[in-house]
């Protein structure tokens, strides 16, 4: 049985990758080598769903139904901007930057959540929060490193970065590797397509 690691998302634009790598890079090189496990501009994407580990042979059934959700949709406006962190600004474990999206989206992931759930995956138990990760704070962080960063957190500042249409959503294979996770697009199902 051969397993995938695997999540639904929609991609985004270079353009808009590259507004973040720009607006970004200050940041990146403020903080403390080996603080923040950096995710690579042209790696960000707008999460709907991790699947996590999924068999192959599944993948057929989840492309149908991705397809079918998808053509329920109209391609939406996502604005790209402002910055932020989980769970807290006390305790940083995630950087990211924000999203603005219509109604839609939300609608759209909590479709999306009902079907991983009925081909099998556990129910998710976050609430869904549109982000795009900037990077993820060392567990290995100690109080005056931690207090360092609060510091530079505190005072970064990310305005509007952009905006996009969302046109499809994709499922995604995630290869973790020691240099980084690289993504591999196995299909993808447009927004508002009709057979």
């Amino acid at each position: 049985m051969s397993l995938l690691r695997t999540f639904i998302a929609i991609e985004l634009p270079p353009t808009i990758q590259e507004a973040i790598a720009r607006e970004t890079s200050g940041l990146r090189q403020q903080v403390k080598r080996g603080l923040v496990r950096w995710v690579a501009a042209q790696n960000m994407h707008l999460t709907l769903r991790f699947l996590g580990d999924t068999v192959s042979s599944s993948l057929g059934q989840i492309q149908q139904m991705l397809t079918s959700q998808a053509a329920l949709f109209q391609p939406m406006e996502i604005k790209v901007g402002g910055f932020g962190v989980f769970p807290n600004p006390r305790r940083p474990r995630v950087l990211w930057i924000g999203i603005q999206a219509p109604a839609d989206l939300s609608t759209l992931q909590h479709r999306t959540e009902s079907l991983a759930q009925s081909a099998g995956f556990e129910a998710e138990s976050r609430p869904f929060s549109p982000h795009l990760t900037l990077g993820r704070v060392s567990q290995k962080i100690s109080s005056s490193e931690a207090q360092a960063l609060r510091s530079t957190l505190e005072a970064i500042r990310v305005g509007e970065l952009g905006s996009f249409t969302a046109e499809a959503i994709h499922l995604i294979h995630s290869d973790l590797r020691p240099d980084g996770a690289i993504y591999t697009r196995l299909f993808s199902a447009p927004l508002g397509a009709s057979d």
